[in-house]
């Protein structure tokens, strides 16, 4: 059962970023793109990996809603939604990409699988929370306010205030 959901939502994540690339607006790629992302955030916890999956989950959610309203506010066709044209120089692009999925297919056949030094600890996510931010944890919280403000601060300027009736 567990192995038939990995492969389904495996499958929607890999959908997902196709139909990023198919579809024809900024707000249907957003979307897309966050469906890819939640299912691999929903495949991280099958396979175990809760803080990571959760972490995803949450960080893209809410990544993609602020991209999406951003995306309302500034762009000059109406919620985004307008056909647009989602890729340039197709051709070269797609060389690239195969070049460079050749070379790490080619990478990882070729490599040794790496040597586990030492036990795992006894708890991972307390060590994965040390390990990304460690001492710098007081920098990262006053980071995080700073880019609320940033939005918040974003969002007041971009509101008209000229009301009818109200003489400013």
């Amino acid at each position: 059962m567990r192995d038939a959901a990995f492969w389904v939502l495996a499958t929607v994540a890999v959908a997902g970023g196709v139909t990023v690339f198919r579809v024809g607006s900024m707000a249907r790629a957003t979307f897309s793109l966050l469906a890819s992302l939640v299912a691999v955030g929903l495949a991280l916890l099958l396979l175990g990996l809760e803080y990571l999956g959760y972490v995803i989950i949450l960080m893209m959610v809410m990544e993609m809603l602020v991209m999406a309203v951003f995306m309302v506010m500034y762009m000059m066709n109406p919620a985004g939604l307008m056909p647009m044209r989602m890729t340039h120089n197709a051709r070269w692009a797609a060389l690239v990409a195969g070049a460079v999925f050749v070379l790490l297919a080619t990478g990882t056949f070729l490599l040794p699988e790496p040597v586990r030094h030492g036990r795992p600890p006894a708890d991972p996510t307390h060590a994965l929370g040390l390990a990304v931010m460690g001492p710098k944890m007081l920098v990262m919280m006053i980071i995080g306010v700073a880019i609320l403000a940033t939005m918040v601060s974003a969002v007041v300027l971009s509101v008209n205030r000229r009301h009818p009736g109200r003489g400013c």
